[in-house]
């Protein structure tokens, strides 16, 4: 594969990894708020009635909502996503550091946090797990090949032979 060929994958691979990482982001968090949620809803009585078509319907609005707050943390990681890829950076720990990191720099640089008035997006640890999920899958799908100087499927190419010796 030539450059031209690996730069125009780099630029449909690194921001479907991008998508994947904030999803996975976004199931973190609802994974780990899952107890909050449900402590919230249950506090009023009224809204037990309705829960499962309040779920139905305004379900797709949370997911939307935590989508842009994923994006939000994980937006500082773009500058390490840019480095690996400048620098061709391919370890797994490298990834989800860059992930934590990102998730906990645009966690705390978020003045409103969304939700913070129901106690969710409060925990420090599921930020960070969040960022860990993001990092990991970020490398599962674009940081493992990061980067466009090197090819990552290239073949070894053998020694070439030794002249013999002359007889005599």
């Amino acid at each position: 594969m030539n450059s031209f060929g690996r730069l125009l994958l780099r630029f449909l691979v690194v921001p479907f990894g991008a998508i994947v990482a904030i999803l996975v982001c976004v199931l973190v968090v609802i994974v780990g708020e899952w107890h909050a949620f449900l402590a919230t809803v249950t506090a009023n009585p009224q809204a037990q009635e309705g829960y499962f078509f309040a779920l139905v319907l305004f379900g797709p609005w949370i997911a939307l909502t935590l989508s842009g707050a994923a994006l939000m943390m994980l937006t500082p990681g773009a500058v390490g996503v840019l480095i690996a890829e400048a620098f061709a950076i391919r370890a797994w720990w490298f990834h989800i550091a860059n992930g934590i990191v990102s998730a906990w720099v645009g966690w705390t640089l978020l003045v409103d946090k969304p939700g913070e008035q129901y106690k969710l997006f409060t925990d420090p640890k599921i930020v960070i797990t969040a960022g860990l999920g993001a990092g990991l899958a970020y490398w599962l799908i674009a940081g493992w090949s990061a980067g466009f100087s090197k090819p990552v499927f290239t073949r070894e190419l053998p020694p070439p032979p030794s002249p013999l010796p002359p007889q005599a």
